[in-house]
């Protein structure tokens, strides 16, 4: 990826250019200390002076009235506010006449920022002071007073906070009065400028000691640059929170959101003191020290899947590559290139006005439809279908380029969702909540309504990044998720009434990625990259895990690497200084899914025993995952060899007891007893009549209690749990003392010879009832 710069052989301004501001894609407004206000139109190459301002008023900085109100990004800006030298901010519309004009600081209003919602404004100023104005112009209150100028300022993505420098500092406020502020030393100089992104929540921040850091919103340092030549002048966020800019000293840079660089261009401006991402985050403008305006495009952004590269070589043009035959495609579109995707044999892209699906079997015929919105700020792809997010909602549509949906919930902000926080698959849509981001909601894509029961996800801390499996039953599909703390979550999709389990499979989780062809998952936990085999393990035999994991060092990978992409047998990972590293995955536990999901049990067992007699590192790991898989598909003489085959021996044991019940319900319910769901189990053995086989359960488990309200409930049995119960406290040594027991056991004679009678005649009423159905018995999948 790099810039493509043009600057005009003279410049407009005769003074230096003190900042710039994007209405729509084509059209920028710049301001000059020649006090003029010049529009660019990029479409036609005009330049017209719109307004020239008063002597005695100087620009400093510009920031338009938020396109976003509405609810649709691409209505067009009609007013700006413009903070100027002589103490005063004025709200100016687009035809430049100055609406109002506001006393507002003493000496220079060095910075005013809308909030997201257009609601209120932030001025800064030489006084050290940070004042908050309502649309209209009217101070609402001061939020702070420093001591030094504040030279920047810069809102939280809830517009509940506001960021803002003081000298060497940073400092966060929330506008609530009496909250905790957030305050720490972020450069070894005066820090020039400060901007924070609302999708990705990270900050940027330039300073006179020639450095730009990130930092995340609780002040942790992600990044820091290498110190520069002069001092950095200005730093921008682009929409969707990929790319940012850096200004300084006849310089302009492209960085990736972990701060590496993508390009770096040294043109002729003297310092940058302010730069603007267009609206589709396609280019950028840099107001410049000579009087230039700078304008850059982003091109050569690569997309990679498979044996195929495409690079977008111009704005309107792509480059695909087959590199198994070197053959070389042309894609030409009619609009410029915003955004693009390439997965599952599919790339779509999203031009201003339009949106192209091709097949990679044929590169000739793409499908086009026209957008709703406009501007595309996030394309993902399933197997079946894509989903576009642009301004105005969440699109699904089929890759014959038809409208599948549109999921809606409560509050929805389309500009704050990315790839982290929205996950695709052919069944689910799981978009986390950004005002509650605790909240993971689950749509359906057929019909874009809410998922099972309709209520949402919910964690108990916020949620960081989300990612759906991509394969296997609907009723199976599982939804994996780290949270603020690092640790790594997996859970059910599927929720009827009843609260799924979320159980936690990692620690100091950083990145992670589904696999495209099977339900294997990989994550770079702390200092060790990690393949969860079978994340399902942990629902069926959660022991079993740790066997199931392929872990190997990830200190090659250096600090803060992240994973691109999980396909086939290859991990790719990017690096924080931008290199990717390419790790290989072993095969054999994806042939192991394969066959699974085959039902081809013969295979499997085949496949684990020549993996052992061919490798040593993956002999107990893929019979772990076999043994896991064959209890969770209810095929016991599987799990029984699989079982067998890593030394668990009595795991072995209760399985062959299991193969020894008379009846399919008790068979049912000892499997669910194996993987730990002793409720569930209950009810399959209630339903199906088995009230002393349901006693005995909490007996074994010594639920006493649950065990003796069964028997008085249904009239049977007390005798036996009462004995049960007092045979156990004489093992002990120990005295009833539960009241209820106590009151029963009243009056109440133990005859085991009785007990033991009643329980033979249970067994065999079991037996002769599963002798009665052998049509239902020979269909049952687990064999005696």
């Amino acid at each position: 990826m790099r810039l493509k710069t043009s600057l005009l052989k003279e410049p407009k301004h005769k003074e230096l250019v003190s900042c710039v501001g994007w209405t729509t894609a084509d059209e920028l407004y710049s301001c000059s200390d020649d006090h003029q206000i010049m529009k660019w139109n990029l479409l036609t190459g005009e330049t017209t002076q719109v307004v020239k301002l008063p002597d005695d008023i100087y620009p400093i900085d510009l920031h338009w009235f938020p396109k976003s109100v509405s609810g649709k990004r691409q209505i067009q800006a009609e007013s700006f506010v413009l903070t100027s030298s002589d103490g005063k901010f004025h709200l100016i519309s687009k035809t430049g006449r100055v609406e109002k004009s506001v006393e507002a600081h003493c000496g220079a209003v060095l910075a005013g920022r809308w909030n997201y919602e257009g609601t209120a404004l932030v001025t800064v100023g030489e006084d050290g002071q940070i004042k908050i104005w309502s649309k209209s112009g009217m101070l609402r209150s001061t939020l702070a007073q420093q001591g030094m100028p504040i030279y920047s300022v810069a809102w939280g993505p809830d517009s509940e906070k506001i960021l803002y420098t003081s000298g060497k500092q940073l400092i966060i406020k929330p506008l609530q009065p009496n909250a905790k502020i957030l305050q720490w030393k972020a450069h070894d100089g005066i820090i020039l400028k400060v901007d924070w992104n609302s999708v990705n929540d990270l900050i940027l921040s330039a300073g006179e000691d020639c450095k730009y850091k990130v930092w995340d919103s609780y002040g942790r340092l992600l990044y820091s640059s290498q110190s520069h030549e002069y001092p950095i002048t200005s730093v921008a966020w682009a929409l969707d929170g990929e790319l940012f800019a850096v200004g300084s000293f006849h310089t302009l840079r492209l960085c990736d959101k972990t701060g590496w660089s993508y390009a770096l261009e040294k043109p002729n401006t003297g310092s940058i003191f302010n730069i603007a991402w267009s609206i589709d985050g396609t280019q950028i403008a840099g107001a410049c020290g000579n009087g230039h305006v700078i304008f850059a495009h982003v091109v050569e952004q690569r997309w990679v899947w498979k044996n195929f590269g495409i690079t977008l070589t111009k704005r309107r043009t792509m480059e695909v590559r087959n590199v198994l035959n070197d053959a070389v495609d042309l894609l030409e579109f009619r609009d410029r290139v915003i955004k693009a995707s390439l997965n599952y044999g599919h790339l779509v892209v999203s031009t201003s006005l339009q949106c192209y699906i091709f097949s990679i079997k044929n590169w000739n015929t793409p499908l086009i439809f026209d957008l709703k919105e406009g501007t595309a700020s996030l394309i993902l792809q399933a197997e079946r279908h894509f989903l576009l997010v642009d301004g105005g909602g969440i699109y699904l549509y089929s890759y014959e380029g038809r409208l599948i949906s549109s999921p809606k919930f409560p509050g929805m902000r389309t500009d704050t969702l990315n790839a982290q926080t929205v996950s695709l698959s052919n069944d689910t849509v799981a978009i986390r909540d950004k005002s509650d981001e605790k909240v993971i909601y689950l749509f359906e894509p057929l019909s874009g309504k809410p998922l099972g029961d309709g209520k949402p996800l919910s964690h108990k801390t916020e949620i960081l990044e989300i990612a759906l499996d991509q394969k296997g039953l609907t009723n199976e599909r599982k939804i994996a998720f780290i949270d603020k703390n690092r640790d790594l979550y997996i859970t059910s999709v599927k929720r009827f009434g009843k609260e799924q389990k979320v159980i936690k499979i990692g620690t100091m989780v950083h990145t992670l990625a589904w696999n495209d062809t099977c339900n294997i998952l990989c994550g770079l936990q702390d200092t060790r990259f990690t393949v969860w085999y079978y994340p399902n393990a942990v629902y069926v035999d959660k022991d079993l895990l740790p066997k199931t994991l392929y872990e190997k060092d990830a200190s090659e990978f250096s600090k803060n690497p992240q994973i691109l992409s999980f396909v086939g047998c290859q991990v790719t990972i990017r690096r924080a200084d931008g290199s990717l590293i390419h790790v290989s995955v072993s095969p054999y536990p994806a042939i192991l899914h394969e066959y699974v999901s085959s039902s081809k049990w013969e295979d499997a067992i085949r496949l684990c025993r020549f993996v052992k007699a061919t490798t040593t590192d993956e002999d107990e790991t893929l019979w772990a995952c076999l043994a896991v898989m064959a209890v969770a598909s209810k095929d016991m003489n599987t799990a029984e060899i699989a079982y067998a085959s890593i030394g668990e021996i009595d795991k072995v044991q209760y399985i062959s007891s299991i193969k020894d019940l008379p009846s399919k319900e008790s068979r049912l319910a000892h499997i669910l007893l194996f993987s730990g769901n002793v409720q569930d189990a209950e009810t399959l053995l209630l339903q199906a009549g088995l009230i002393y086989q349901a006693i005995q359960v909490n007996i074994n488990l010594y639920n006493w209690e649950r065990a003796l309200e069964l028997a008085v409930k249904h009239k049977t049995h007390v005798d036996t749990v009462l004995a049960y119960r007092q045979k156990f406290l004489d093992d002990f040594g120990k005295k009833e003392t539960n009241q209820r027991f106590l009151q029963y056991a009243e009056g109440l004679e133990v005859n085991w010879d009785k007990i033991k009678a009643k329980i033979e005649l249970e067994i065999a009423k079991e037996k002769e009832r599963a002798a009665a159905t052998p049509a239902v018995r020979a269909s049952v999948t687990i064999q005696r």
